[in-house]
């Protein structure tokens, strides 16, 4: 195992490299960051923000999570789904969030796909739900660079497209598909890893 992909902190508890020091990053990767999400809410959340953060770190989009969730009335997919250019236009002016048109208007696009989806599927956790499968990752340091799709996100990615949604490319599917436990890319020897475990077989 490369030791370089793995930091202890100093609370002695030893994670993945990438969330560094800082107390909000390091809270996400030990309660959420792999840690499987069902519920439907959260998940529209996840699919949103992932699609926000392209292009961008992951760290500005947490610290701007909760301006996020104010803005778009906590990601209640009804609320968000019946947005129209009156909502547009507050958003894009709303500098607590990232004020990208396309985006915005992505956001508003999948709430409305997303309720098609859940006619359709029941729930959009027992549909992505489908595309967890394949061998229980064991990311290690001769791992590195960690996967930024895989053959699971490139599908989801093609039947959410079909489906009408966007800024569902593969590579934000994989990363969607990370934080909310369909897939496990703790390091080995991270102190989250065991936790995550069941949420990635």
């Amino acid at each position: 195992m490369n030791e370089s992909w793995l930091r202890t902190g100093v609370d002695g508890i030893t994670r993945c490299w990438w969330c560094g020091d800082d107390p909000l990053y390091v809270a996400y990767h030990d309660d959420e960051w792999g840690r499987r999400v069902i519920d439907d809410t959260r998940l529209f959340e996840k699919l949103c923000l992932e699609g926000f953060q392209a292009g961008l770190s992951w760290l500005t989009i947490l610290r701007k999570r909760e301006n996020f969730r104010l803005a778009f009335d906590d990601f209640d997919v009804e609320k968000v789904a019946a947005y129209g250019p009156r909502e547009i236009e507050r958003l894009v002016a709303d500098a607590g969030i990232v004020r990208h048109r396309g985006k915005i208007e992505s956001t508003i696009n999948n709430a409305r796909r997303a309720i098609e989806l859940i006619t359709d599927e029941g729930t959009l956790g027992a549909y992505v739900s489908r595309y967890a499968g394949g061998e229980p990752h064991r990311m290690t340091g001769t791992d590195m660079p960690i996967a930024s799709t895989s053959q699971q996100s490139v599908a989801l990615s093609k039947d959410l497209k079909r489906r009408g949604w966007s800024f569902v490319g593969p590579t934000t599917m994989y990363a969607f598909m990370q934080a909310m436990g369909l897939v496990n890319d703790h390091i080995d020897g991270c102190s989250a890893r065991p936790a995550c475990e069941p949420a990635a077989g």
